[in-house]
């Protein structure tokens, strides 16, 4: 049986994690927090805490479930002392590529992330519905193998398809791939376009717009949208509205906004997550 070790088993994420692996016959999970009250936490939840020195002791794989700003700490005191042979798990792709892991020759690392369930789905049940994280509705993952084998990936799949339960898809690719998809994508362009819309919303009630017909009009108009621009229905937008949009890209947007995704970008934005300051800096 693979003895899993989960360090930050009391966070947000890790909690999430350590609900689905604390009932799995498939693995035995080590509880790691650093901390009375992560402690505290992970009893009041019926787990028993594992010391540091117990989890790299006995795991032969041990997922970090801490925050970026975090990681290149931990693992510079946690690498050297493990097993040979280990394979340590990351959830995010900024401390990986942004060269915060430790070389270590004979021990494996991957980077998995969740994609969330996606906004179009054939989920019925209402708890699956109203599901954003995943965990009840179905979601896709992300896996990037760093160093190892393939059977070390495997290995890492097979746990991290537990961890993110239940699954659609988990999509192979790269750890530089997986940062182009976030920060880059996901937050330095989506989430920050999505503020802007919730921005614009908020704009519209300011200026006299009753607040529910705003929120009506607004997530009508996103899920037809989306529809359209993402080929789920057979329909373009209005005449009106594409020389609408040609008119605002010159002034909401910056012409060469594209080279957010260029490699040193990237690069800068990963650096500052794990760093925890402005990627201006």
């Amino acid at each position: 049986m693979n003895t899993v070790a989960l360090f930050g088993a009391a966070g947000k994420i890790g909690s999430r994690i350590s609900e689905k692996l604390r009932d799995d016959p498939t693995f035995r999970t080590l509880y790691v927090e650093a901390g009375e009250a992560g402690l505290a936490r992970l009893r009041d939840r019926g787990l028993t805490p594992s010391s540091g020195e117990e989890a790299m002791g006995e795991a032969d794989t041990i997922v970090l479930a801490i925050p970026d700003t975090l990681i290149g700490t931990v693992a510079a005191d946690l690498v050297p002392q493990l097993r040979s042979g280990t394979l340590v798990i990351l959830l995010d792709p900024a401390a990986p590529h942004g060269g915060e892991l430790p070389e270590r020759k004979d021990i494996a690392y991957l980077c998995v992330h969740p994609c969330h369930p996606p906004i179009v789905n054939d989920e019925v049940e209402p708890e699956a519905r109203a599901d954003f994280w995943g965990g009840v509705a179905r979601q896709n993952l992300v896996c990037a193998l760093i160093q190892g084998t393939e059977e070390d990936y495997a290995r890492g799949e097979r746990i991290s398809r537990a961890m993110f339960a239940p699954i659609l898809n988990v999509h192979r690719i790269t750890v530089e791939q997986m940062a182009i998809l976030e920060p880059a994508m996901a937050e330095t362009v989506i989430l920050t376009c999505m503020v802007v819309m919730r921005e614009a919303i908020e704009e519209a009630i300011a200026r006299g717009v009753p607040r529910q017909v705003a929120y009506d009009f607004a997530l009508g108009h996103m899920r037809v949208n989306l529809g359209i621009l993402f080929g789920y229905i057979d329909a373009e937008v209005s005449e009106g509205a594409k020389l609408a949009v040609e008119h605002a890209k010159k002034s909401v947007f910056q012409p060469d906004w594209k080279k957010v995704f260029e490699p040193e970008n990237v690069i800068a934005q990963v650096r500052a997550i794990v760093e925890g300051r402005s990627a201006k800096r």
